[in-house]
């Protein structure tokens, strides 16, 4: 029989309501049991069941197994430390913290509190991040050369919402960066170095809202980029290798379904009918075909998350791995800075 875990979710606005909420009610031997929040009745349209209290009161509840932590990303330090010292499993939102320094600080004291805490990265579960690890695992492409993943968006009016604010963490480095250098560092590990170009490009924007960040290896080149002034589709991503390249337009699709609050799981949940394009050399002439994309799944996350929680299998977004992105975060903002490369052994004298 499956044991359940009782959850509490702390904060109830885009990416508890949207994301963790319903992704944990999908998993079997998972129960949302308590909401940490200040609108109780925002919280009850959805969850009418679910009780609702302060972070105090719920940090407190004995019967609560693991905390989520779905706020602001300046909260997300205090929170989690407080959720430990209080014996919790926590899952924390990204980014993980602002700083490497804090990274590092919570990663130690869940080690010494025999704890599980795991960072939401949830986009190692996209469809076309599934398709683009399996043609790397499957040598189809050769080795890989060069690398470009865009998170790209048009959105020329600056929004009065705290992740356009000139505060702590806001700006899209902080919020849509650690997506990238996630999947950029699952595929090919750390860099050697890092060069960042950080900047400000839409009239009154307060925060960052342009980023593109190279990542240098021995050979192969990775490029990160994200902006708010895209009017126009650029591929998602972009591979190309010594015996052939590849090409993915289309974000994943699971992230507008849960803004449709459709049930994850549901009929199509996580299929994405935009192929890529495979290109090969045959014969000193290019042949290309579509690839199918993989089926993408964030319930997967939390599945895994439960079962490490319960001893039966590995974090899926172990602390460092989360560590490590927050220095490839911290190093490009140092590097635009700075307004040069930095190499990554940096990072570890911080």
């Amino acid at each position: 029989m499956q044991e359940t875990l009782s959850v509490a979710l702390l904060g109830y606005g885009y990416a508890g309501r949207t994301f963790h909420a319903p992704l944990i009610a999908s998993v079997p031997g998972l129960r949302l049991t308590v909401v940490g929040s200040g609108n109780p009745a925002k919280v009850h349209v959805d969850l009418p069941e679910a009780d609702v209290g302060t972070v105090e009161e719920v940090l407190a509840r004995p019967g609560v197994d693991v905390v989520v932590i779905a706020t602001p990303n300046d909260t997300h330090v205090d929170l989690a430390r407080r959720a430990l010292e209080a014996g919790k499993h926590v899952v924390v939102d990204k980014p993980f913290t602002l700083t490497l320094a804090e990274a590092r600080e919570l990663a130690l004291l869940a080690g010494r509190a025999g704890r599980q805490l795991s960072v939401f990265h949830n986009r190692r579960w996209d469809a076309d991040f599934l398709t683009v690890q399996r043609l790397i695992a499957g040598d189809e492409l050769g080795e890989i050369v060069h690398f470009e993943a865009h998170f790209d968006r048009y959105r020329p009016e600056v929004r009065p919402r705290w992740r356009e604010a000139s505060v702590p963490g806001g700006g899209l480095w902080y919020d849509l960066g650690p997506h990238l250098v996630d999947q950029a560092l699952r595929l090919f590990g750390p860099p050697s170095a890092v060069y960042g170009d950080l900047t400000r490009q839409r009239e009154g924007a307060q925060a960052i809202d342009y980023a593109h960040v190279l990542l240098h290896y021995p050979r192969l080149r990775v490029i990160l980029h994200a902006s708010m002034l895209v009017p126009g589709e650029t591929p998602r991503f972009t591979l190309h290798g010594t015996l052939g390249s590849y090409v993915k337009y289309g974000l994943d699709s699971q992230e507008d379904a849960l803004k449709r609050s459709e049930a994850p799981g549901g009929p199509g949940w996580g299929s994405d009918t935009r192929d890529g394009v495979l290109t090969t050399w045959r014969n000193g002439a290019p042949h290309s075909r579509a690839v199918p994309t993989e089926v993408g799944d964030y319930r997967a996350y939390y599945a895994e998350l439960r079962d490490a929680v319960l001893g039966r299998g590995p974090n899926p977004v172990p602390v460092e791995e989360a560590v490590a992105v927050m220095a490839v975060l911290e190093l490009a903002s140092a590097s635009a800075a700075a307004g040069r490369e930095l190499p990554f052994g940096e990072a570890k004298r911080r």
